[in-house]
């Protein structure tokens, strides 16, 4: 593990927390491990995590094994490869950051050294990769990691995720990647005036018994205005031990507080107003 102040690197290959809840922290963002309910099964962790800290923004990557914690690993190390030029791409002026983050991110992915790669490790991993800087939130996600934008404003009108589960999709030796056309999802997002928070988890925390995060509204609910984010980040690791989670559960969170205006609509004569 790494847990310098600007770079955070796990593997559930190497701590596995079963029946432990872990936080740690990479400057101001959080990330909540947990590996399972042995009482329920869980006997293997095959979660990842990777966060990275720069000057004006904050990349994160969350990532959900199967069969093995081998493209974990291989994804993280790829990825950790890139820092030089991926910092580099996300130092840049704002319209520019994500369309070229986009493109390296092809073509690392799709270069004939990382399929290759990917051809030896056993079995495949979700992916999901997060970018905020200045009021603007990028994702990147192959497979069924989730990623939410939290905000009162959104909340008014019941949005919450950004992204949605897919499932038959993969990085590793069943490899989106070696498609003729590779299938994945990306976007981008303006963040609301105030106080975000942006939550990116693996599955496990949603498929415990009960299945109570299914509804985005309970994540919402565990991240009030009035409490620390690392209050609910843990919250949600114990609802999944105590509803014995047989999956490991892996969950991201920061929040930033967007001191830009944003986006309504022409008609609605006070601004920041919840409209339907």
């Amino acid at each position: 593990m790494s847990n310098r102040n600007n770079i955070f690197e796990w593997s559930g290959s190497k701590i596995q927390y079963i029946d432990e809840i872990k936080i740690d922290s990479c400057n101001h963002v959080l990330i909540g491990t947990y590996g399972g309910n042995s009482n329920a099964g869980a006997n293997k962790n095959e979660d990842g995590a990777l966060v990275w800290k720069g000057a004006d923004w904050e990349m994160s990557m969350i990532l959900d094994g199967h069969d093995s914690s081998e493209s974990v690993d291989l994804v993280i190390r790829t990825i950790q490869n890139e820092w030089e030029s991926i910092s580099e791409i996300l130092s840049k002026r704002i319209e520019s950051v994500f369309p070229l983050l986009e493109s390296h991110l092809l073509s690392v992915f799709q270069s004939a050294e990382f399929i290759a790669a990917c051809e030896k490790v056993k079995g495949e991993t979700a992916c999901l990769i997060c970018v905020r800087k200045e009021n603007y939130l990028y994702w990147f996600s192959v497979g069924d990691c989730l990623v939410y934008l939290l905000h009162d404003e959104l909340h008014k009108l019941g949005q919450y995720k950004l992204n949605q589960r897919q499932f038959y999709e993969w990085i590793g030796y069943v490899n989106t990647f070696s498609l003729p056309v590779p299938c994945f999802s990306s976007g981008i997002r303006e963040l609301r005036p105030g106080r975000n928070v942006i939550v990116m988890l693996t599955d496990g925390v949603l498929e415990c018994e009960e299945e109570y995060y299914q509804d985005s509204k309970n994540i919402y609910n565990e991240f009030p205005d009035e409490m620390e984010i690392e209050s609910g980040l843990r919250r949600m690791l114990q609802h999944v031990h105590d509803h014995q989670g047989s999956d490991s559960g892996t969950i991201i969170c920061w929040e930033h507080h967007n001191l830009f205006s944003a986006q309504y609509p022409s008609d609605l004569p006070n601004r920041g107003e919840v409209y339907v």
